[in-house]
């Protein structure tokens, strides 16, 4: 049987709460032992729910290292700007690593936690979990068995739903490359990515384009009668789909986001903290189109691989219906899915077998279980990283470092070339 793992958390986001989550249910294989967080709110919530003793809460990284506390490993779960300067001094102290996507911000960073890694014989592991997904599992092993032939072309689409892109992508904390560090592309579609260059089997990419843009979410696009703030000055708040007052009062939709700025606020006496706070400084409370957002609503990478196959990915802010399809054309058959009806349609050929008028294909219809964060994959991502720090045997789906490489040198080139308008050259 696997020895229990030891954990310490580095940031109490929600992500670093959903992969440590696994400890609750699981207290012979996970126990968190610390928390580090700068905020003294998240850090109490945290450490209560994982019931860390006092001495183990701390404000900073460097708290934590001098503190020498004993773990098997550490969750990093912080924003994409600091992960290279949390995990350089994690990894030079011995600590294996959950390390949240994306790895780092640009190649040289990418490049520099990698490197430390080695040289400190870290183990560490990236969040991509939607390897994880039994969706993707699925596909991946329709394509390893033989089953489509060799991959021609993979065409895959992420629809962020208009509520998602709201929250986090336009009012939030991913809004502005400046801020986050990374562009839409690495923040929301690094999965994707990944995902493309997971099922390529680690054909080495050679070339990649892209094309996109901020087309609606700015001011030139507000509405006549629209404020700077849904609950105090806005005239059309009432028909207005992206009302702050809808989203996370009445609907109380991505509820983790809007509550997450609170420990700013002292409440109003006899008022909602929540609705005092929209009211006032929250950035949630702003009207979409009077934001200070600067990442792009819209974009699609095209990519080259050296066995000259291809692979195109489209990002599509905005839509009615949050959902992520693929598409992949084989040499002997070809699949099409959604994740979020969790159904892969795979389609061989049947010519000649067929009455005048049928289809000249057959077509099977697998269902797969997509319950749970990220169409089940959050929950079995941390069930392996135990297995991973163990050396247990893993699943396919297991994504050391050096495995997520290709996707996002991928996805820093795509910004590159999105700007300048170029096919850029992959040099690795």
């Amino acid at each position: 049987m696997d020895k229990l793992v030891k954990v310490a958390l580095i940031g109490c986001g929600h992500r670093s709460e959903v992969y440590a989550s696994y400890s609750l249910e699981n207290p012979d294989l996970m126990k968190v032992v610390a928390v580090v967080d700068p905020s003294t709110v998240r850090l109490q919530r945290m450490g209560d729910m994982f019931f860390i003793s006092k001495e183990n809460r701390f404000h900073s990284v460097d708290e934590f290292l001098k503190a020498k506390v004993v773990a098997d490993a550490v969750i990093n779960g912080t924003m994409d700007s600091i992960h290279y300067k949390t995990s350089i001094p994690l990894l030079e102290a011995g600590y294996n690593m959950l390390l949240e996507k994306p790895i780092a911000i640009n190649k040289e960073e990418l490049i520099g936690i990698y490197k430390t890694s080695i040289k400190n014989n870290c183990k560490v592991m990236v969040c991509h979990v939607l390897r994880y997904a039994p969706f993707y599992v699925k596909i991946k092993e329709l394509i390893n068995d033989g089953t489509i032939g060799e991959i021609i072309q993979i065409v895959t689409e992420e629809n962020v739903s208009f509520h998602h892109m709201a929250t986090a992508f336009v009012r939030g904390k991913w809004s502005s490359k400046k801020t986050c560090g990374s562009n839409i592309m690495m923040a929301k579609c690094c999965h994707d990515l990944d995902i493309i260059s997971w099922l390529k089997s680690g054909v080495k990419p050679t070339h990649v384009s892209s094309l996109g843009g901020l087309y609606l979410y700015k001011e030139e696009k507000a509405p006549k009668g629209a404020g700077s703030k849904c609950l105090v000055d806005c005239d059309i708040e009432e028909d207005c789909m992206y009302s702050a007052k809808k989203m996370y009062l009445d609907a109380d939709v991505w509820s983790y986001y809007s509550r997450e700025y609170l420990d700013k606020f002292k409440q109003k006496e006899g008022e909602d903290l929540l609705e005092w706070s929209l009211k006032e400084n929250n950035p949630l409370g702003r009207c979409v189109y009077k934001c200070d957002n600067d990442v792009m609503d819209h974009q699609s990478v095209m990519i080259e691989y050296e066995d000259g196959t291809h692979a195109v990915h489209v990002l599509q802010g905005g839509t009615m219906r949050p959902s992520r399809t693929i598409h992949i054309i084989g040499t002997k058959a070809e699949i099409y899915g959604d994740i979020t009806d969790g159904i892969i349609y795979l389609r061989t050929a049947n010519i000649g077998k067929r009455d005048a008028g049928e289809e000249l294909f057959d077509e099977q219809i697998i269902k797969t279980d997509n319950s749970g964060g990220h169409g089940g994959g959050d929950y079995r991502l941390s069930e392996d990283f135990c297995r991973f720090i163990n050396d247990s045997s893993t699943s396919i789906s297991t994504t050391e470092i050096s495995d997520s490489i290709y996707g996002h040198i991928i996805g820093f080139e795509a910004d590159v070339a999105m700007k300048q308008k170029k096919v850029v050259k992959i040099e690795l």
